[in-house]
């Protein structure tokens, strides 16, 4: 089904791998579309219930876009050509189930933007962060959406006009990156947390973060009220059941996903 990019699943986690190392996982148009078709598959997959995102090889999550694919176009074949990254960054928020990035290299450009779309992000100490564009002609717009939500205003504008890169841990000082580890240690970290995620219940992980998604924009008290609506909702699940009696009897959940 895939030509760039490697989709395993098993025990409850699809582990989606961009697998051109050899362009440092670059994103050419194609990429980018069978990217948002695996997170879809991912997505429709009763099955899986967590998503893990990476690079191949040890030099590159993802450098950003496939420079090949710059090429001169009309504004309306360049409007078609970008609708690619779009409809990918659009993509994220409707998953339903929590993505992890494992960030084992350089995230530049919309690598960068693709790896702060994740729910959480989990770098390499040898991983580097940076929006470079600028530096030949081009802005960051559609990263820098997913950037301003990740960051304060002034940082994002900083990375943006300078394109400067940063490391892994400043990455994590300004709230980009979750957590630094080591990087022979990166998927075995990884691994873990997606365990411990899958063992949640499915069906009020995907109330909760569809929740958190709907309200980023929201005024302060009709969030509040949507959250209340919401609350009930997850309270009548089966699963919020099952976990209040499980709690009560001293044992562990069986989830049902409803």
């Amino acid at each position: 089904m895939f030509e760039d990019i490697l989709y395993e699943a098993s025990e409850g986690i699809a582990r989606i791998t961009i697998n051109l190392p050899e362009k440092r996982n670059a994103l050419s148009l194609k990429t980018m579309r069978e990217l948002t078709r695996a997170l879809e598959q991912a997505r429709d997959d009763p099955e899986v219930q967590v998503i893990v995102l990476t690079g191949a090889g040890d030099k590159a999550f993802c450098a950003g876009a496939d420079i090949s694919d710059f090429k001169p176009r009309s504004a309306l074949e360049n409007r078609e050509a970008y609708q690619a990254y779009a409809n990918l960054c659009k993509v994220f928020p409707t998953l339903g189930k929590p993505v992890i990035a494992a960030v084992n290299g350089l995230a530049l450009a919309g690598g960068c933007g693709l790896a702060l779309s994740a729910d959480i992000t989990i770098a390499a100490d040898t991983a580097r962060f940076g929006l470079p564009e600028i530096n030949v002609g081009i802005w960051s717009m559609m990263a820098s959406a997913v950037l301003s939500r990740v960051v304060g205003r002034k940082k994002a504008l900083e990375l943006l006009l300078t394109g400067d890169t940063i490391d892994a841990y400043e990455a994590e000082r300004l709230g980009m990156v979750n957590r630094v580890v080591p990087a022979e240690k990166l998927r075995e970290e990884v691994d873990e947390l997606a365990r411990r995620l899958a063992a949640k219940s499915p069906a009020v992980m995907r109330l909760g973060r569809d929740a958190f998604y709907a309200i980023q924009d929201m005024e302060f008290n009709k969030a509040i009220d949507y959250l209340r609506d919401m609350l009930v909702v997850v309270l009548t699940t089966e699963d919020s059941q099952e976990g209040v009696r499980a709690f009560l009897e001293k044992r562990k959940p069986q989830w049902k996903g409803r």
